[in-house]
């Protein structure tokens, strides 16, 4: 197909990415974007709730975040992030290095910012997607036709909040980690944050010095050797009540402020139901290699697999879809997209990675998951290396979560790298 035409949905990370490879491969690139920056989700703002059109705020940057994987594993293969010292860089640093690699590869161009993508249809009589946009600005409705679609609009702003018993009783304020930015807000309160992983730690960490008592509820089965002594760990919520929590191990705390830092929706409400698509607990299926729809492979969806060197992997994958979209080489047969769908299936069935877990890279499916994208499009892989200083880092998190991120990282060559600042030297 000379010159296709490919629809790509988000102007973040992902989204530039995939436009790179697109463009490269001689395609006519549409970059959809409903706010007016590149960046994504490392955009950040005090604006919480709705922004001035209506729609809700996208970003989930708050203040001081700073990276929970090193530099090394976050830039592209031939675009690093910066040669600052620093292995665990800034949210700005990131957003940066987006837009540097923006100019890089002269992406502006083909971004339409402040278009919101509202429905995105299958025509059948055509083979072609139908993708209906909201012209924020002028409020009109503009319509377009793509070869291709690339969905690139991330996954962390649909936040999920649990059901509680007696939630609707509760008389203080609740949030989800969405909408927070800075702890001043909790300054003299009882906080009870749910969630011990990522942002429930830094939440838990940053709200301790300011609140009159903050409380970390998570599952894990040990205290979490991180905090000082004015974060009280305790396990799940049993009830909440007025302005008390129970939780299951007998403990009750009072309350003023809680924090859902529960997770994500994965949601495509543009997507038509004749996309082919569809999404339980976070379940995109039925996908080819977690990322090209089976039922209609002109559409891919990057970025899904997690636990994972993201960046590094959007750009295996992006390379992956580009080389089959671009006509470089043929994708396999439906037949065959549905049996290899259904060994992975099977396999993560067996691991108990199922509902939310179903696009988990959990142990040795990551490399494995490189390596078989490399080998079925015939493109170059991710070096070992990558993963191996990924496990080295998740470890280090897990034993030091105040002081992992001072650690500081060098990649020797493809299967080796060093720590040279931190706890010893790793290779």
């Amino acid at each position: 197909m000379p010159n296709p035409s490919y629809c790509i949905i988000g102007a973040g990370l992902v989204g530039l990415n995939a436009a790179r490879y697109a463009q490269e491969s001689g395609g006519h690139v549409t970059v959809f974007e409903q706010t007016d920056k590149v960046g994504g989700t490392w955009v950040y703002t005090d604006e919480v709730g709705k922004d001035k059109y209506g729609l809700d705020i996208h970003t989930s940057m708050y203040q001081g975040l700073k990276t929970n994987l090193p530099k090394e594993l976050m830039g592209f293969p031939d675009f690093p992030i910066g040669e600052q010292e620093e292995s665990f860089v800034t949210a700005a640093e990131v957003l940066q290095f987006i837009v540097n690699f923006t100019d890089k590869f002269e992406l502006w161009s083909c971004i339409k910012f402040e278009h919101h993508v509202v429905r995105v249809t299958r025509l059948m009589d055509s083979d072609k997607w139908e993708v209906i946009v909201k012209n924020l600005p002028s409020n009109t409705y503009e319509t377009y036709q793509f070869d291709f679609v690339l969905i690139c609009n991330g996954h962390f702003f649909k936040p999920f909040i649990p059901e509680i018993a007696g939630a609707d009783l509760f008389k203080g304020r609740r949030m989800h980690s969405h909408d927070y930015r800075c702890p001043e807000p909790f300054r003299g309160k009882n906080v009870v944050v749910i969630g011990g992983s990522h942002s429930g730690v830094d939440v838990a960490i940053a709200s301790a010095p300011v609140a009159n008592r903050t409380v970390l509820s998570h599952r894990h089965t040990s205290q979490l050797n991180i905090f000082n002594d004015k974060v009280i760990q305790v396990s799940e919520i049993a009830r909440i009540r007025e302005n008390e929590i129970d939780f299951v191990d007998g403990s009750k705390h009072p309350c003023d402020v809680l924090v859902f830092c529960t997770g994500y929706q994965t949601c495509f409400p543009f997507l038509s139901v004749d996309s082919g698509i569809q999404v339980e607990e976070n379940h995109v299926k039925p996908l080819y290699k977690h990322c090209i729809n089976i039922r209609f492979p002109s559409m891919a969806f990057l970025g899904l697999p997690f636990h994972s060197c993201f960046t590094l992997m959007v750009d295996l994958q992006s390379r992956f879809c580009i080389k089959f979209f671009s006509g470089a080489k043929e994708l396999p047969s439906q037949e065959e997209m549905w049996a290899d769908n259904r060994r992975d299936e099977e396999e993560r069935a067996a691991r108990g990675l199922l509902g939310k877990a179903a696009h988990m890279l959990d142990g040795d499916l990551q490399q494995r998951y490189y390596d078989e994208l490399a080998r079925v499009a015939d493109i170059e892989p991710l070096k070992p290396v990558l993963t191996k200083l990924y496990d080295a880092c998740i470890t280090e998190k897990r034993n030091n979560m105040l002081t992992y991120r001072s650690n500081v990282y060098r990649i020797i060559d493809d299967e080796n790298f060093v720590k040279i600042r931190g706890s010893g030297v790793s290779n």
